[in-house]
């Protein structure tokens, strides 16, 4: 019998047992004899219910006898046998495998123990991977003291949305989770949260931008909460060499939102025995940022996180390059020439500034700033030598040794790498291979072998093995890559130039198709196959309301929409496809 379920308690005087079946019987009420459990053996008389059915009359819900706050709307319950009237404060945990949600759950009922507080907790495994969230849940009596068996509080299993005291969240999407369940209410829960993110299955498949907007998780967390006190818990951790559970729990313990004392805490973690000096520093750090957050009057313990600052590159050579471009663009020339010198040369850099300078001096700043995000990106794609070079680059491995904590240990890195024939004999001069690969595309046009391997980069086979790829960078110029790739870039530049003579608004949708370019083997070969055909579809609806003197409207929308859909992920893109159908039909 749970207060969650909010069961009606019978006036009637309860049955021993079940009432017969006969005719006689009741219609639409089942009474039966409920017994509490102690280690699997029933104690105590049983409590009377009555389930719900039609005509029914419920004269007192659990919830007016256990909850103080309740007693003024309903009539005063007489004491009943195993019914508790005790406060009991909530708590929820929504975490996935890996985060220690189990091991801040034992903290967190050890220390109510260690006080003196009535507690139960409990968890209910998820899906690992983040495809599903392990809950934890704790319940804890705001009276201290042993009490006798029969008076003893009755907690419940599952959190109760709406009734929520506390939302402990080690990664902040998972606050959203919780809200759209309904658990937070903004008159009751403390919503503790970290604000790292771990990004979700959803998030990372998506073709497109498939990152939940922070500032949504912002604007909500504040709306669903009494009090919210969020920081990035991760990072405080990796400052005092422990994990994000142990500062979460001094969190929790500066937040006031429990009644227990910070020592009940302390003696919950050394009692536990594992990694105590560094666990007590996370919880020294999680307490004194609670501390901050409920002290600090008036303010918002969590404001917006600020724009990224973009660092202008100071080089003189830099500077000397994109003279003649105007100075709101620069910011994104400077990285965008960095990152070509970085990929190749600066003559390759030029090149880029070359092929960009036609666009500027047209005269229309936004198309500029689209055109030079997108060339840059893209005059930058990731063949088998770029991956290469930044598998093999010392920076990997020290930030591979720094994240996992191993300062002084070995590492062992093994990279899975599965180039298909596109890839493989991309990065050889284009005259040596044109003739194979356009025998390889008849021979295998819906996809390329691939030759799966795994290579221990940390070993000196392995590194060499991924090195050497790095050894062909100067013939990439030459290579059927880059024959390709640069092949399509000038047509694109060739069909935003000639819409923009047009339409500026239409040549600026047309630049951002190139987002469609992206991804490796049978992937970017799909998704460049959108992209030619949005652009000839464009195309030519463009120049039939060029002749027609249209507005370029249908044109705007079909080249937004197309792109839009086949961003949203493969389920959509049949749908570009017969969008694109549809309007050459039509033409």
């Amino acid at each position: 019998m749970h207060a969650p379920e909010r069961l009606p308690v019978a006036h009637a005087p309860r049955e021993r047992r079940s009432p017969s079946r006969g005719s006689d019987r009741p219609r639409r009420r089942h009474v039966r004899g409920l017994r509490r459990l102690r280690r699997g053996r029933p104690r105590g008389g049983p409590v009377p219910i009555v389930l719900r059915g039609q005509g029914d009359h419920e004269p007192d819900p659990v919830d007016a006898v256990r909850e103080p706050h309740a007693r003024g709307r309903h009539p005063p319950a007489r004491r009943r046998h195993g019914v508790t009237d005790r406060h009991l404060l909530s708590l929820l945990i929504p975490a996935v495998g890996g985060q220690g949600g189990g091991v801040l759950l034992e903290w967190i009922v050890d220390a109510a123990l260690a006080d003196g507080y009535p507690v139960h907790g409990t968890s209910i495994p998820g899906v690992a991977q983040r495809t599903g969230s392990t809950t934890y849940y704790v319940e804890l009596s705001t009276e201290r003291g042993r009490t006798e068996e029969d008076d003893a509080p009755i907690f419940s299993l599952y959190p109760v949305p709406g009734a929520l005291d506390v939302l402990l969240a080690p990664e902040f999407l998972e606050v959203g989770r919780s809200i759209e369940l309904g658990f937070p209410s903004p008159a009751r829960t403390t919503v503790i949260a970290s604000t790292h993110r771990l990004y979700s299955i959803h998030e990372k498949i998506a073709t497109g931008r498939g990152i939940y907007s922070i500032e949504r998780l912002h604007t909500a967390a504040r709306a669903f909460s009494r009090t919210l006190i969020a920081f990035d818990a991760l990072a405080l951790a990796r400052e005092q060499g422990t994990e994000a559970n142990a500062v979460l729990l001094g969190a929790l313990a500066g937040s006031g939102a429990l009644p227990l004392s910070g020592d009940a805490y302390r003696g919950a973690i050394r009692a536990k025995g594992v990694q105590v000096d560094a666990n007590l520093r996370g919880f020294e750090a999680g307490l004194a940022v609670a501390a901050r957050a409920v002290g600090a009057a008036g303010g918002d313990p969590f404001p917006p996180p600020d724009a990224p600052v973009t660092q202008s590159a100071t080089s003189p050579d830099t500077e000397r390059m994109t003279v003649g471009f105007p100075a709101k663009l620069r910011p994104v020339l400077h990285q965008a020439i960095a990152r070509l010198i970085d990929y190749q040369d600066r003559v390759y850099a030029e090149r880029y500034l070359e092929r960009l300078r036609p666009v500027v001096r047209a005269g229309d700043l936004e198309l500029s700033r689209v055109v030079a995000r997108h060339l840059a990106v893209w005059m930058t794609y990731e063949d088998a030598i770029r991956v290469a070079q930044l598998k093999t680059r010392a920076g990997r491995f020290e930030r591979i040794r720094r994240d996992t904590g191993a300062q002084a240990g070995e590492i062992v890195v093994t990279d899975f790498l599965k180039p298909d024939l596109d890839e493989i004999y991309g990065v050889l001069p284009y005259r040596l291979v044109a003739s194979f690969a356009r025998w390889a595309e008849r021979r295998w046009p819906y996809g390329r072998p691939a030759l799966g391997q795994h290579v221990r980069t940390t070993t000196v086979s392995g590194y060499l093995r991924v090195w050497l790829l790095t050894l062909l960078r100067p013939l990439r110029p030459i290579s059927y890559r880059a024959h390709e790739e640069h092949a399509r870039i000038d047509r694109w530049l060739a069909v935003v130039a000639r819409c923009a003579t047009w339409d500026g608004a239409l040549a600026s949708e047309v630049a951002r198709a190139a987002q469609l370019v992206k991804g490796y083997g049978d992937v970017r070969r799909r998704m460049v196959g959108h992209f030619d055909r949005v652009l000839e579809t464009v195309l030519r609806l463009a120049e039939r309301e060029a002749a027609t003197g249209g507005n370029f409207e249908a044109s705007r929308s079909l080249a937004a929409r197309y792109r839009t859909l086949v961003l949203e992920g493969p389920e959509s893109e049949a749908r570009a496809a017969a969008l694109a159908a549809e309007t050459l039909a039509r033409l």
